[in-house]
């Protein structure tokens, strides 16, 4: 009683005290801001857990006060556990007077993010009673919290049977509302709620003929990643007849809490952070996090400021790295602490033979499963198949006088891969050959066309235009090969964001690499595959590609590494994922990039580490383990400011002496290294820790694969360890030899004991 009257006091000083600096406000516009408060200063007034609400909910009375006939500040979220402070409308003079409230640290304007959009346990090594899939491991209780756009909760994926009760830890619920009941959870799907606040706020009302105000799924897209993560295992499931067999998620055993957070517009990131906060506060050991925006500094980055508060509080984070691929530097959730994953293909393929009437065979892929010509069928293209636009096959740009009966090629870009089909078969064409640019490369994305269709990477696509455009009765036949396997891979995907990090540049960027192309998942029963409206077609079961797909792999993967591991944190998990990812693919040649044609390889700053090696991560031998302060004192090394630092404490932060600290001392089991092009016997030295996870007495030695242009010391040189949870220090020295050709160079350093290869890749970038 005494802390409630307390309360009650201050709240009426602050109104005295904001009533002094309000202002009478003219009705204006007004923004949505995610608001940032010093934690401290709600301590020394006594503010307790639990009773911020009240501080913010007088707050915005106070700054409302003389605002009659004005529209009024309205507060939507309070957040507590992921950061400190609330996200609120404010006007621009709202906003003036709440920066002169006592413990306000900083605001951000709210912003729409957008999402980045079965075989793959077998591929990733994952059998059934084996490792990782052994009956102990997948016995104990891991709960994977999925943001993204909700789910469809009778789908058998997320059916509960076999499954023990809830464990009394968990704190969450499900959150009844239109067409979600809360009965429509269950021991496998432990909770739901949806945050849409935010996303009204900006784009309006939530459109209710086409989504809904509850957890219910209206995408797709939750429901997908949220089975790819923990879904049960599903026999016989398929895709329209394709990929047969049986689908499971991949730590298949795990509870499921979804948190709706994305709409038909986007995700808007005070409900993203509001999801995070409930989803922390329910008790996830793992967030998934299947969207992102263009990056920016950590401090501006209100989802990197929500999960540094997740993983601080032991609740691993993985994050998608953007589908905007090839292009350098375009890879988000480039924090340090999330695990940022790229996507590649797997061996399995969905070919499609394209064969031109002047005896070309070229390989495409997709989907398509139904009736298709047998005999040769005229070929039309731009201006033989209609107006402006028509390359493309935009909206009414086609002619159906000109593509008639005809297979009409269409260039990526402008509308969807899909889109570009369904106006083909609206102008009445009878196919479609889809056409990669230089910048999609040789990528083959197998979509579910709704006519027959096939796509091409860059160098057919050339081919079959100089083809068609050479003579007047150009023809092409197509012929579907289902599900095909032993490809070589992984290969990484093209449009997988790709690195160096433009606001982290001494951390290689994307992490780590996992399956991406191609992936069968779960998929509501009133959705389309191609979500578009005129597809009639219903599948239990849909194949998606993207970053978005690869994320909740690791998501997944990190609750089975939980469950081995309990008491590890989210680094040392995110650590032995990393050092034991490779890099060589199923034929022993190194990773390729569907961005190059020909025999160009990928790098560190498109796969990171490598390509995730489950079974081998539950056993890495070593771990680069990262503590909070580790990761304040990097701020410190971005010569951050206390009040910039302090939105990840929620309250005043002091670094350290600056001699004790450098941008590339961060113990993250990577190296990224940058020099002056011309510079020569220049140094950097960086210092490492590792931590035995592996055999007692052992012995590392370290291997080294030096950089174009660089020298490398490694002092020690060999590591000796005595008992496990041993630490041992080493230091990098990187030597500039003199003037490069090259905009970056790549090299490794690998510790090898008799059991263990612990591997951390290395990227220098010449300025």
């Amino acid at each position: 009683m005494m802390a409630e009257a307390a309360m009650i006091l201050w709240i009426f000083l602050l109104v005295l005290a904001l009533n002094v600096v309000s202002t009478s406000y003219a009705a204006i516009d007004s923004n949505t801001y995610v608001v940032h408060m010093d934690k401290s200063k709600m301590r020394a007034l006594d503010v307790s857990v639990g009773m911020s609400r009240r501080w913010y909910e007088a707050i915005m009375h106070t700054i409302n006060v003389d605002s009659e006939g004005a529209e009024k500040a309205e507060l939507l979220y309070v957040y507590e556990n992921v950061i400190s402070g609330f996200s609120a409308r404010l006007s621009k003079q709202h906003l003036e007077s709440l920066a002169k409230a006592e413990g306000f640290i900083y605001a951000t304007m709210d912003e729409l993010y957008n999402l980045h959009t079965t075989h793959s346990p077998h591929f990733l090594g994952l059998e059934e009673g084996i490792g990782l899939w052994d009956a102990e491991n997948l016995a104990s209780d891991v709960i994977i919290g999925v943001v993204d756009t909700g789910i469809w909760p009778e789908h058998p994926s997320f059916r509960s049977k076999g499954l023990p009760p809830v464990p009394t830890r968990w704190r969450g619920k499900c959150k009844a509302g239109p067409k979600f009941a809360a009965s429509n959870c269950n021991r496998k799907l432990v909770g739901a709620k949806a945050f849409f606040k935010g996303y009204e706020a900006i784009a309006g009302r939530v459109n209710e003929t086409s989504d809904y105000r509850s957890p219910r799924d209206s995408q797709g897209h939750g429901t997908h990643t949220s089975s790819t993560a923990g879904g049960n295992l599903v026999k016989g499931a398929s895709f329209l007849g394709l990929a047969k067999g049986t689908a499971g998620g991949m730590r298949y055993t795990a509870r499921i809490a979804a948190y709706k957070a994305c709409y038909q517009l986007g995700c808007a990131t005070s409900d993203i952070v509001a999801a995070m906060e409930q989803a922390v506060s329910d008790g996830v050991d793992v967030l998934s996090l299947s969207l992102g925006g263009a990056s920016k500094p950590y401090y501006t980055d209100n989802m990197a400021i929500a999960a540094f508060g997740a993983v601080k509080m032991g609740v691993f984070v993985s994050a998608s790295a953007g589908n905007s691929g090839p292009s350098g530097s375009s890879v988000s959730n480039i924090a340090p602490w999330m695990a940022t994953v790229a996507a590649s293909y797997m061996d399995r393929i969905f070919p499609a033979r394209v064969e031109l009437g002047d005896g070309q065979i070229l390989l495409g892929a997709s989907l398509y499963s139904g009736k298709a010509p047998t005999t040769p069928l005229h070929l039309a293209y731009g201006d033989t198949a209609g107006g402006h636009g028509a390359k493309f096959c935009t909206a009414n740009s086609l002619s159906p006088r000109l593509v008639k009966g005809r297979f009409v090629i269409c260039d990526r870009g402008i509308n969807s891969r899909v889109e570009k089909g369904e106006q083909v078969r609206m102008a009445g064409g009878a196919g479609m050959i889809l056409a990669n640019g230089e910048n999609q490369g040789e990528e083959l994305l197998a979509d579910a066309h709704v006519l027959p269709a096939a796509s091409l990477g860059a160098a057919a696509s050339k081919a079959v235009k100089m083809y068609s455009n050479s003579i007047t009765n150009a023809t092409v036949v197509l012929t579907f090969e289902g599900a095909v396997f032993n490809s070589p891979a992984p290969v990484m995907a093209a449009f997988s964001s790709r690195g160096p990090s433009l606001f982290g540049p001494d951390i290689i960027k994307p992490d780590i690499t996992a399956p991406g192309v191609n992936i069968l998942a779960a998929w509501p029963p009133n959705i389309s595959p191609t979500e578009l409206t005129n597809d009639r077609r219903r599948v239990r079961f849909n194949i998606v590609s993207g970053t978005s797909m690869s994320c909740p792999h690791i998501s997944g993967l990190a609750a089975l590494l939980k469950s081995r591991h309990r008491k590890w944190s989210p680094a040392a998990i995110k650590s032995a994922m990393m050092t034991t990812a490779y890099i060589l693919d199923s034929k022993d040649s190194p990773i390729a990039d569907a961005a190059s044609a020909g025999s160009s390889s990928a790098t560190p700053f498109a796969f990171g580490s490598g390509h995730v090696s489950p079974q081998k991560a539950a056993d890495p031998g070593l771990i680069y383990d990262v503590s909070t302060k580790d990761y304040l004192t990097y701020l410190c090394s971005l010569s951050y400011n206390s009040t910039q630092i302090g939105l990840f404490l929620g309250g005043n932060f002091t670094c350290p002496d600056a001699s004790d600290f450098q941008t590339g001392d961060l113990n993250y089991p990577s190296f990224a290294v940058q020099f002056s092009s011309s510079a020569k016997n220049t140094t950097s030295t960086y210092k490492r820790r590792v931590t035995n996870v592996g055999i007692p007495v052992s012995s590392y030695a370290v291997k080294v694969s030096e950089p174009q242009g660089i020298s490398i010391i490694v002092r020690p040189r060999v590591l000796n360890f005595r008992k496990i949870g041993q630490k041992l220090s080493y230091k990098v020295t990187f030597i500039a030899k003199g003037v490069v050709s090259t905009n970056f160079s790549f090299g490794s350093l690998v510790w090898n004991s008799d059991k263990h290869s612990v591997r951390s890749p290395i990227a220098v970038t010449w300025l």
